[in-house]
């Protein structure tokens, strides 16, 4: 009679065929086309995703990479098999992060006066260097920044926020397309914690932005946010920075945001302080 651990590692096995079949149906791949990438064979791919066959470390790796699937997700195809995790996922604070949260400290402090922030992959605001304290101090309150952990997206498309970008319809409709095809490329198949922005996307004023791209040529080459408050109009543009070859789950999950002026006033405004 099986032990309970290889009764265990059965079960996990069951479970990894159909999580990676998930996976390979999400990227629009066949199995031919799977198995080709990892310099395997078709049938080898079918008895795993059937679940008689069990992947070595290295296969589920190899197939992970194939696939594109983030580390966190990796992780979870390892368990699935039967293996122990095969990336760690650090806080920024983390010791073995010290090179790293400098570097990132490093950028931010250099973008000043302009705003500069770090966020998580459900943008929670991780970091912020001065002139985005000041930014968030100006439009949501001087109590924001003290906050541990605010939720941008949440902030961004709040009903008072919508009041004070000039653009919001405009804004908004690009920040739920980038939830949802973010949604899309991270986790694909569906996973335990669910999505965190359900309840925004399915808020009737929201969804209603969500609709196809329309005819007009933009007349800009980026999409700037323009704020509004107190007669101070601020326009604003971002560029979005990751590191390039993450081993951390927890490095992957971070993006660096560089804000900057689209106008010489709002340049003043930031150079200036008022």
């Amino acid at each position: 009679m099986p032990s309970p651990t290889a009764r265990r590692r059965v079960n996990n096995a069951e479970a990894f065929g159909p999580l990676l079949k998930r996976w390979r149906a999400s990227r629009g791949l066949s199995q031919l086309d799977l198995a080709l990438s990892c310099n395997t064979s078709q049938r080898h791919l079918s008895f795993l995703e059937s679940g008689r066959s069990r992947p070595s470390r290295g296969m589920v790796l190899q197939l992970a990479t194939a696939l594109s699937v983030p580390l966190r997700h990796q992780n979870a195809l390892m368990l699935a098999a039967g293996f122990a995790p095969a990336w760690d996922s650090s806080p920024l604070d983390a010791p073995e992060m010290a090179p790293v949260k400098a570097a990132i400290t490093r950028m931010l402090d250099m973008q000043a006066p302009f705003p500069a922030i770090v966020v998580d992959r459900h943008y929670n605001l991780v970091q912020a260097n001065s002139g985005a304290q000041r930014l968030l101090g100006f439009l949501a309150g001087p109590t924001i920044a003290d906050l541990p952990s605010p939720n941008l997206v949440r902030l961004l498309l709040s009903p008072g926020m919508r009041a004070l970008v000039e653009n919001w319809d405009e804004v908004a409709t690009w920040m739920i397309r980038r939830l949802k095809a973010e949604a899309m490329l991270e986790d694909p198949v569906g996973g335990a914690t669910g999505d965190p922005f359900a309840d925004l996307l399915a808020d009737p004023t929201l969804a209603a932005l969500a609709t196809p791209f329309g005819d007009a040529t933009p007349d800009a080459p980026t999409l700037y946010t323009r704020f509004a408050k107190d007669g101070v109009r601020l326009s604003l543009f971002s560029i979005i920075a990751m590191v390039g070859t993450p081993l951390d789950a927890g490095l992957q999950n971070l993006r660096v945001e560089l804000f900057y002026p689209a106008d010489e006033a709002t340049q003043a405004w930031f150079a200036t302080g008022r």
